[in-house]
């Protein structure tokens, strides 16, 4: 247990008004709001004085307790007998404490997937995904990735100005992900804005109900015309996953990939542009993308508070008591970032770091989503080779929030760029009659999404 001695909360935290570490048993640090977003470093080296442990709250009326240490926070993702997944276990959520309307709760309750799963049941559902993963075509996926930073690059190259989360990072993961999900162009759209609006906080409950509505058309439409793409796959899985499974299946796995993917080059960005070690990088220095992303991944992961679980009885956590039902989240960035690892952080593996868990819910799509990175932002700085950052470091805001770090805005700007481009000599994606009858429509009324304009683009 570490000291309390002399120990002050970061400025802004309401610890300052409220006890703190060995003053007052019931104060939990909120991981919500401006302060924690502004500076989580400042709450984790606070927090750390509770032990590898401390007591949070996620979001008004919601307690937690926050693994800080790197060697507890191993323990708990990687013992399923003692911690687990399935948040049907979460006492307060299950006996009505929790408010109705948090936000955190489409993050935290159940669904029929693996995310929320453990043992035989988990060992199925995974299979199906791994499986499922496996079989992306990285060359394929690599001629997306280029395909879509073209697209979205030639929407703002000629104004010589952009914000690169929401005219980039933002739109490239979505789809990038719709590619690889296989949605047809209607129900493309709809997922880009309902997957957009949930991330973004705008009417998530209608959001969340479009985006449910949305994918239980694509599992309809795939068990019609399956193709190649990962949800007919996850179909013809020998696991033989139900309709409601597809469809939470694919919540986590595109809702999971696109909003971290988005803040992982969003923040590799940031480092790239600020840091002269990168910056230099790219016009003859010697560090790289894949630096970069090493860095960020260690240093400010883009899921830096999540791998939530239950204790399936009363634990004691290295010093620190836990009650069964409580839920446990993972700090990845204060593991990672633990004093413990300052004296061995050079001598391990690159992949030692949590920023992906670890343990049997491990993210299984962690190398698909390392090439999309490292080749939407090569392609952004090839195509804006004099790319620099718009506003000072620190005017830059993060979105509030416990579970990520995620930038709200990253202002650039550049020397506009205007060419033609070329054909793409790749081959075109198929169109049904109905989809081709839908895209006329749309387009007659007005109302081509995000989807279908990237598609259409393509064609031309």
């Amino acid at each position: 247990m570490h000291s309390s001695d002399s120990v002050s909360p970061p400025p802004g935290c309401p610890a300052h008004r409220a006890g703190g570490p060995g003053q007052k048993d019931d104060f939990r640090t909120p991981l919500y709001g401006a302060e924690f977003a502004a500076d989580p470093e400042a709450f984790y080296a606070y927090l750390r004085h509770y032990g590898v442990a401390a007591p949070v709250e996620l979001a008004p009326g919601v307690p937690a307790t926050l693994v800080t240490d790197y060697s507890a926070a191993l323990h708990v993702l990687q013992n399923a007998e003692l911690f687990s997944k399935d948040s049907r276990r979460w006492r307060d959520f299950a006996e009505g404490r929790v408010p109705a309307d948090s936000p955190v709760i489409p993050m935290m309750a159940y669904r029929p997937n693996a995310l929320f799963s453990d043992g035989a049941p988990h060992l199925r559902l995974r299979q199906a995904i791994t499986d499922s993963m496996s079989r992306i075509d990285t060359h394929r996926l690599s001629r997306q990735v280029e395909r879509v930073s073209t697209y979205l690059v030639d929407q703002f190259s000629a104004r010589g100005s952009a914000d690169l989360i929401n005219d980039y990072a933002k739109l490239l993961s979505l789809l990038v992900f719709n590619d690889i999900f296989g949605c047809p162009e209607e129900i493309g759209d709809r997922l880009v804005e309902g997957f957009s609006n949930l991330f973004d906080g705008i009417d998530t409950e209608n959001a969340n109900q479009e985006v449910l509505g949305a994918l239980s058309e694509l599992v309809a439409h795939k068990r019609a015309k399956p193709g190649s793409d990962v949800t007919t796959w996850l179909m013809e899985h020998p696991s033989n996953l139900t309709d409601e499974e597809m469809v939470h299946q694919l919540v986590t796995l595109i809702a999971g990939g696109s909003e971290p993917m988005r803040n992982l080059m969003a923040t590799c960005m940031l480092l790239i542009l600020s840091d002269a070690r990168f910056f230099g990088g790219q016009y003859g220095g010697a560090l790289l993308v894949e630096d970069a992303i090493d860095e960020v991944l260690w240093n400010s992961p883009p899921f830096a508070n999540y791998g939530i679980h239950y204790p399936t009885q009363d634990v004691d956590l290295f010093g620190v008591k836990l009650a069964a039902g409580d839920p446990v989240v993972v700090s990845f960035a204060a593991a990672n970032t633990d004093p413990a690892l300052s004296s061995s952080r050079q001598t391990l593996s690159k992949r030692a770091h949590l920023a992906w868990s670890a343990g049997p819910h491990a993210c299984p799509a962690k190398d698909p989503a390392q090439l999309i990175a490292i080749a939407a932002i090569e392609k952004l700085l090839n195509e804006l080779p004099d790319v620099e950052l718009a506003v000072a470091v620190d005017s830059l805001t993060w979105r509030p929030g416990p579970f990520h770090r995620a930038l709200a805005t990253l202002p650039v700007r550049f020397s506009p760029v205007r060419k033609a481009r070329p054909q793409p000599s790749a081959p075109q994606p198929q169109q049904s009659a109905a989809d081709q009858d839908r895209a006329k429509k749309r387009e007659k009324a007005g109302r081509g999404g995000l989807w279908s304009s990237f598609l259409s683009w393509w064609r031309e």
